[in-house]
């Protein structure tokens, strides 16, 4: 069931367009969504910083909590 998943995740990768995104704000005393999204967005520490795919729901992602990242190189 996994590599079905695994395939249309790979097929997305192919087109090489990343996105490095910033963590630069804490989550504490922020609601519990938005620290949802930061981990899943690979970031659970102010300075970490994630390499990861453009798509338009990473850039949705990465707008919920534009507060809390900065956005590194595109």
């Amino acid at each position: 069931m996994n590599s079905g998943k695994n395939s249309s995740k790979n097929s997305s990768n192919n087109s090489g367009a990343t996105v490095k995104v910033r963590q630069t704000g804490s989550p504490l005393r922020r609601h519990h969504d938005q620290r949802e999204t930061l981990v899943g967005l690979k970031l659970n520490k102010i300075g970490r910083v994630a390499e990861l795919v453009d798509s338009p729901q990473t850039r949705g992602m990465i707008a919920k909590v534009a507060h809390l990242v900065e956005v590194v190189e595109e």
